[in-house]
């Protein structure tokens, strides 16, 4: 049991180091546009962080990373001696990179910090290869989707200053498109809502993934009815428009960055506590883990990371309140979807591709692609490191355990 503990609270570190590590992710495009000061913005971030506890209810994140590492692979002791070394790798290079400013992802530090110790622990068959395919591959798509959709909601603002009935047009089918998935993807089935709600109308709102959905819509609904005066508004009025979306935007992205990780924490402590025999599987998670991770995340966004918010806020590309709204409302987009995907994939790398996305509909050479290609690196070698850091840190915990 004491074993647990400590697990448990190393997990909980390592939750509160991603919440300060990752708090560039969240803020850094608000203070880089002055929207926000650095304690205003990181105040914001973390409320928004903790929010998500509210409003992703499913885990499916959590259920991934769980499943990591066959849990019949390996005893009781080993299990546990498995998350102990990859949690010890996770903060390691969490640390590492925090102190040289490096915005590396703090969720592939964990997934490959877990399947290192794994494979050290019960060799390649011990480890589930379809999550860490998916989650790798997610090294490239998750910025490549965040600067997609980043360049399309760019283009979107850009044409709508532009007089005439198109913009108007272009905005209304994006309404009608909304509304149209929202109507073919709210769970109404009584039978799949939890049934301790007697109104009808709050378990189709609040329960299973409805509201995450009813709230990104809402989001791109009001962006579109406030294109409709854009073209009205000069450059002052428009600016302090977008000032003041950004602080939605800002906040949507930070309930995606609480959300997807805070989560990876939460398979980890599960996948803990079903090694002890404290549970038999996923679904008996209790309600403290989600509670814990979630309050960690938000504590430690609190603490800020300034060293990343330099790198992020300012040397990929110089963002204004009109790019920050874009960027952030990208991310979010992106981080909402994988996570009803069931697909960790990093903050980081979804917000910094949707910062290149928006500098690129500027001109390509507003972004500065050295800046982009070193952290191309450090992406690409978070998870090999973190396997081979937690490999080595099992080996000698086992001398000890």
């Amino acid at each position: 049991m004491s074993f647990l503990i400590v697990i448990i609270a190393l997990a909980l570190i390592f939750d509160y180091i991603n919440g300060f590590h990752d708090a560039a992710n969240s803020i850094a495009t608000v203070v880089s546009t002055k929207v926000l000061t650095p304690f205003q913005a990181v105040i914001w971030a973390a409320v928004f962080n903790f929010a998500a506890f509210f409003i992703f209810k499913d885990h499916g994140v959590a259920d991934t990373v769980a499943k990591t590492v066959k849990p019949d692979a390996v005893d009781k002791v080993g299990m546990l001696t498995v998350v102990f070394s990859g949690l010890i790798a996770a903060i390691a290079w969490n640390l590492l990179t925090w102190w040289f400013g490096i915005p590396s992802s703090s969720s592939h530090t964990l997934i490959g910090g877990f399947a290192g110790a794994g494979i050290a622990a019960g060799g390649w068959d011990a480890v589930n290869s379809a999550p860490i395919i998916r989650t790798a591959s997610f090294i490239i798509l998750a910025p490549v989707v965040g600067m997609i959709i980043a360049f399309i909601i760019s283009l979107w603002f850009i044409f709508s200053f532009r007089k005439g009935l198109m913009p108007k047009l272009v905005s209304l089918l994006i309404i009608g498109g909304v509304l149209y998935f929202l109507y073919t993807h709210l769970e109404t089935d009584p039978a799949k809502l939890k049934s301790h709600y007697e109104s009808y109308f709050w378990k189709v709102v609040f329960f299973s993934s409805n509201f995450k959905w009813i709230l990104l819509s809402l989001i791109l609904i009001c962006l579109a009815i406030f294109t409709f005066w854009l073209n009205t508004l000069n450059a002052t009025k428009s600016t302090d428009w977008f000032k003041r979306l950004q602080l939605v935007s800002s906040a949507a992205f930070s309930i995606g960055h609480g959300g997807n990780d805070a989560q990876k924490v939460m398979g980890i402590i599960t996948a803990a506590l079903i090694a002890n025999g404290d549970i038999a599987s996923f679904h008996e998670m209790p309600t403290w883990v989600p509670l814990a991770c979630y309050t960690a995340i938000g504590l430690g966004t609190m603490s800020g990371g300034w060293k990343i918010i330099k790198t992020m806020g300012t040397r990929i590309t110089k963002v204004t309140p009109f790019e920050g709204v874009a960027a952030e409302t990208a991310g979010a987009i992106t981080l909402f979807v994988t996570e009803a995907l069931k697909i960790p994939v990093s903050t980081t790398h979804t917000i910094t591709g949707s910062i290149i996305g928006v500098g690129a509909t500027k001109r390509l050479s507003a972004v500065r692609w050295g800046v982009t290609i070193n952290l191309l690196w450090a992406w690409i070698l978070t998870i090999p490191v973190s396997a081979l850091l937690a490999a080595l840190v099992y080996f000698i915990a086992k001398l000890f355990i």
